[in-house]
């Protein structure tokens, strides 16, 4: 049973895919690469990253980063040197400026404006309706209603 539950917790648990040969001799370096490639998406897998990523294209990014870093980029300038060859996608947590924001503010603009024509149409349709009932009704109608009220 214990070894089962092991198994179970092993097999739950987050792996990491950087092999050996990726890990840097500077653990300081090697802790910033962790630390940038937890951002960076993998583009095969999509919501995986780069460390969590067995793919050779994750292998590639993480070998490229430990690169950056090793020739002396800072955490910024290796994420912009991958964001530029790889395009904003690689980044897990997108930026949230220039055409990402219109993204980001299109979800809650269009919710306003569909609350706003739904609610528009809800009150012409009351209104509509009051007034086509007030109509409809002839004299008779109208004697006939009143008397079951009043009762």
């Amino acid at each position: 049973m214990k070894r089962l539950l092991i198994v179970l917790l092993l097999i739950a648990s987050p792996t990491m895919a950087v092999q050996p040969d990726e890990v840097l001799d500077d653990p300081a370096l090697e802790a910033r690469a962790r630390d940038i490639s937890t951002g960076l998406r993998c583009l095969v897998c999509r919501n995986e990253s780069i460390d969590e990523s067995n793919a050779e294209l994750a292998r590639d990014l993480r070998i490229l980063l430990r690169e950056r870093l090793v020739a002396g980029d800072t955490d910024q300038e290796a994420v912009e040197f991958i964001v530029d060859r790889y395009g904003e996608y690689v980044l897990l947590k997108p930026t949230t400026t220039g055409a990402n924001l219109m993204l980001w503010l299109a979800g809650p603009i269009m919710l306003l404006i569909a609350a706003g024509v739904g609610w528009n149409f809800l009150r012409k349709r009351s209104q509509h309706q009051n007034a086509v009932h007030a109509d409809t009704l002839s004299e008779e109608e109208q004697e006939r209603l009143r008397r079951i009220l009043e009762d």
